[in-house]
């Protein structure tokens, strides 16, 4: 492979507009379709998400894929079919294995775990969802507190299946291959990306400088192929997180 940085504009993404929600997708998606964009290593879908107070995703069905869920900003409920409900807020990791099958539902009330008053904040969340290494497992749910680790600064592990990353705070998922990192960067603060045969950066919140590349905005995103180790400075005073996964294999004739 030859190395590569594919720089992706947010303004560049589809996107759908709902009176409920505002949606942008790296990759096809539902009636977005482009069959030269539909996926990147082992990452399928990354949508950036954001759904009003007292609505959200009803009752839907998945099967045979790792969806891993990073909330920015509010806090979004889950429930499914093998009975797991939570709350999901900045700073928790969460994923879910769909594999045989599984319904579930993602929604901004939380009032309703809470047993609160009702409110008119938005959630912002990020989704993905990568393929396991293996159909037909059983489904199953995770989900782990990090934002001690994220404080720290630095690149910080969210999610993998990866046996490099076994003793780390972490939530697993179900490919060997695949690991989610994320950093919340200060002004000024900078970390360096792994090396992979595939990585795909993602610019949720703020601007971020890339090495030998230049300026990131909010909703960009880069997909590297047989590089990495470049640095990723956050410059204004806001601060700025990213996040990366790091791929070593890929889709095939998907």
């Amino acid at each position: 492979m030859q190395p590569t940085v594919d720089v992706r504009r947010g303004r560049e993404r589809f996107k759908t507009n709902l009176s409920w929600l505002d949606s942008k997708h790296s990759f096809s998606f539902s009636h977005h379709v482009d069959p030269q964009n539909t996926h990147h290593g082992l990452l399928l879908v990354s949508n950036d998400d954001i759904v009003t107070a007292g609505t959200g995703f009803e009752t839907h069905p998945h099967q045979d894929m790792e969806i891993v869920t990073w909330v920015l900003q509010g806090s979004l409920v889950h429930q499914d079919s093998t009975g797991h409900s939570g709350l999901i807020y900045p700073g928790l990791a969460q994923r879910m294995s769909a594999g045989t099958g599984i319904l579930h539902s993602e929604k901004n009330d939380s009032w309703r775990l809470e047993g609160g008053s009702t409110h008119s904040d938005p959630v912002h969340f990020v989704q993905m969802w990568i393929v396991p290494d293996e159909a037909g497992i059983p489904p199953g749910y995770e989900q782990l507190e990090i934002d001690d680790e994220l404080l720290r600064g630095g690149l910080t592990t969210v999610a993998s299946g990866m046996d490099k990353h076994s003793g780390t705070t972490a939530i697993r998922i179900r490919n060997k291959y695949a690991a989610l990192h994320a950093a919340r960067l200060s002004a000024g603060g900078s970390v360096a990306l792994p090396e992979a045969p595939f990585l795909h950066l993602y610019v949720p919140r703020g601007n971020v400088v890339l090495e030998g590349t230049g300026e990131l905005q909010e909703g960009d995103a880069v997909r590297f192929t047989a590089t990495g180790g470049q640095r990723i400075t956050a410059e204004q005073p806001a601060g700025a997180e990213i996040l990366v996964w790091e791929m070593h294999a890929t889709v095939r004739g998907w």
